[in-house]
């Protein structure tokens, strides 16, 4: 499929990501999930606790093949992990950012007290109306669950010092919310860090492919992210960056990573905007985001992944000593400006990405993202979360070829 928005990635600042040296690592201590996600690619599995020793070795396995910034710790729901204390704690001495990747419905505020204690740096908050909720929240719109996403978003800012983002999985129905939902959180711009939108992805009846494990046939109704009904499953990142920008046209992204087959596709597509509560002021360009990069790798030794929310707070300083070296910030700065009081008003950082995951090519191969941040480790091997259930249930990866 081809989105109506062009983009031109030469325009744009390739994040420099790479297998072994990445901003993100993903870690899965369970498999336990206490919600039922359309659209999750991990089978939800109970007795699936790993030993703490297990969750470890796999700590050391990132450490000897990967250079990283920060470890997201998911599952499965990784608030169920009896260990989560202490794997946070020793995310944190191993000088690594722990990030929990939650949907937060066993989050209380005595357990993010002790969460804060051991160290943990931030939340991704998976919050959208497809995850089987129950009770208040059985049944509400996208729009109607910003108020949950504000509740986590004030109850982190209420312990302090911890990075809030949110992502939502993006159906066919869901899109158009998707500029309501950035809008809010630009309203919310001083205690929501980032919001993430990931296309569905799933098998469904309508793909032309055969799956094979080697050269043994796979029945798809087998793979555990099938879905016996025909649904959309090529919504790219430009098509949600097509529905902001009716709403937003000035809305603009800076940074991309591309996929395995096809280049010229934003398989992760990175906005970065500068305001306050009332308004956002404009865009980081591709070389904010190269300064951003580069300077982190130089200084800390790690690509940049969440910003803490003191260096979220420093939109203001950003656009006075960046803006030299970055036209968005430039313009940015020139907004800010046409009221000179502003000056003395804090301006905040905020994120806004778009995940574009596998695409099946018409030939059967598979696009992947090229630098994929959401590594995992399986049998000491550095292999892709989003589709680990293969290796798990066939002992490898899954390839496609058309069907004849």
């Amino acid at each position: 499929m081809e989105s109506n928005v062009k983009l031109s990635n030469r325009e744009l600042y390739r994040l420099p990501w790479t297998l072994p040296d990445n901003a993100i690592s993903w870690l899965e201590p369970t498999a336990l999930c206490n919600l039922a996600c359309d659209g999750c690619y991990r089978q939800n599995e109970k007795d699936s606790h790993k030993s703490f020793e297990e969750v470890k070795h796999e700590l050391d396995i990132f450490q000897k093949y990967r250079n990283t910034d920060c470890v997201s710790i998911a599952g499965g729901e990784p608030l169920l992990y009896p260990h989560i204390l202490d794997l946070v704690s020793e995310i944190k001495k191993r000088g690594i950012k722990p990030i929990i990747n939650t949907n937060g419905k066993a989050l209380t505020k005595e357990m993010l007290s002790d969460l804060k204690k051991a160290g943990v740096f931030g939340f991704t908050f998976h919050v959208d109306s497809k995850q089987g909720r129950t009770g208040k929240w059985a049944g509400k719109t996208e729009i109607e669950l910003n108020e949950l996403r504000l509740e986590y978003a004030e109850m982190l800012a209420e312990a302090g010092n911890i990075s809030c983002s949110f992502n939502s999985t993006i159906y066919e129905d869901t899109l158009k919310y998707i500029p309501d939902l950035v809008d809010w959180a630009g309203k919310h711009i001083d205690i929501v860090h980032t919001m993430v939108f990931i296309a569905f992805r799933y098998i469904v009846p309508n793909l032309p492919l055969d799956w094979y494990a080697g050269n043994k046939k796979v029945d798809w109704h087998k793979i555990m992210y099938h879905s016996e009904s025909e649904r959309k499953v090529d919504i790219m990142s430009t098509d949600m960056l097509a529905a902001v920008q009716e709403k937003f046209p000035d809305f603009q992204p800076s940074a991309y990573l591309n996929g395995t087959e096809k280049a010229d596709h934003f398989k992760w597509l990175l906005t970065e905007r500068v305001g306050t509560k009332n308004q956002i002021y404009g865009y980081g360009g591709p070389k904010f985001m190269e300064l951003s990069m580069a300077g982190n790798h130089f200084l800390k030794g790690t690509y940049l992944s969440y910003g803490s929310p003191k260096l979220m707070k420093m939109g203001r300083s950003s656009m006075l000593l960046l803006s030299p070296f970055d036209k968005g910030l430039r313009k940015s700065l020139k907004n800010m400006l046409k009221n000179p009081f502003r000056i003395f008003k804090k301006a905040h950082l905020q994120s806004i990405l778009f995940i574009q995951p596998v695409d099946f090519m018409p030939n059967g191969r598979q696009s992947m993202c090229d630098g994929c941040p959401d590594i995992t480790v399986w049998n000491d091997e550095l292999v892709w979360s989003c589709r680990l259930e293969e290796p798990k249930k066939h002992g490898q990866f899954l390839t496609s070829v058309p069907r004849n």
